[in-house]
């Protein structure tokens, strides 16, 4: 009989929630540390902008993707900003809401097929810009080609639209619902409540899993591992949820910007409200980077002496 080979396996990936087996405390330095060199400050004003450009491109190929499956499309659109007013300033979406009627009108349905095309293709910008400050954070080379990378973002640009529309779908639906049932029920408080809990813990799991899958496709890593919820996703999602409701009740008691910039506070505001997410975005991906190194380093180090 051959005997079995003796050649040492290659060290298993352990989990990301073991945050690289370093402490708390040196995992924060190390997170400020990286965040600092690489200047994600600076990157976070760069992904502002780029997400200013592609926003309104993307929710164009939204509202038409809308239009082609759902028939009450302006039901279901003030159901979106509705949401969208819990977490951005209020001005942001009254300035969202104006310049989207507005293309609503210009739009005619001969234009659709190259709008929804054009539009796409523009949002995904934004991811592309993404990929390349990944790139920088987990400190490797891109190899893919610039179609490959290009690809890549109008596939996550694709992939989250859709799941934002169904997740809109569905929760558009569960409001009806939960209105029926009240009325049937006499429990219209209760349930009213009980949506609200359900509705804002369903915008933490689409806001994951969107996080999550950027981080999983974004970097041109060579070893990938598919975690539905990483501890980078979760720090920036409440990074993002936090600053965002923060900004927004600081604008409601301290608006000084309709004072200082007159009529372009509200598209100031929509900026700085990019700004937040951009940085909320790259501060997770730090974390993710300082926890898959440390884990990396572990790894390779040699084994204590005396021990197999």
């Amino acid at each position: 009989m051959g005997s079995e080979s003796t050649l040492p396996r290659p060290p298993r990936a352990e989990s990301a929630w073991y945050f690289g087996r370093l402490p708390v405390g040196q995992l924060v330095r190390r997170v400020l540390h990286e965040s600092r060199a690489h200047e994600i400050f600076e990157r976070a004003a760069a992904l502002a902008f780029s997400f200013v450009l592609a926003l309104f491109p993307l929710l164009v190929f939204f509202i038409a993707v809308v239009g082609l499956f759902v028939a009450h499309r302006t039901a279901l659109l003030n159901r979106l900003f509705w949401y969208l007013s819990d977490l951005m300033p209020a001005s942001a979406v009254d300035l969202l809401r104006a310049v989207l009627d507005e293309l609503a009108q210009s739009t005619s349905r001969g234009k659709i097929t190259f709008g929804i095309l054009a539009a796409l293709w523009i949002g995904s910008g934004a991811l592309s810009s993404m990929i390349a400050a990944f790139n920088t954070i987990y400190a490797v080379r891109e190899r893919r080609s610039w179609l490959r990378i290009r690809g890549t973002a109008l596939a996550l640009t694709l992939v989250l639209s859709v799941l934002m529309f169904l997740s809109l779908s569905l929760l558009h639906l569960g409001g009806y619902l939960v209105i029926w049932a009240g009325r049937q029920l006499g429990l219209s408080a209760v349930l009213s409540m009980t949506w609200t809990v359900a509705r804002w813990l369903g915008a933490a799991l689409f806001a994951l899993v969107s996080f999550s899958l950027i981080y999983y496709f974004g970097p041109a890593l060579e070893h990938r591992r598919w975690h539905w919820i990483t501890p980078g996703s979760v720090i920036g999602v409440a990074l993002w949820f936090g600053a965002s409701i923060g900004f927004r009740y600081y604008l409601y008691f301290f608006n000084t910007y309709g004072a200082a910039y007159g009529s372009l506070g509200a598209a100031v505001i929509l900026l700085v409200w990019m700004y937040v997410s951009g940085l909320a975005f790259l501060v997770g991906a730090e974390l993710n980077a300082v926890i898959s190194q440390a884990g990396q380093a572990r790894r390779q180090s040699p084994p204590p002496a005396g021990t197999r």
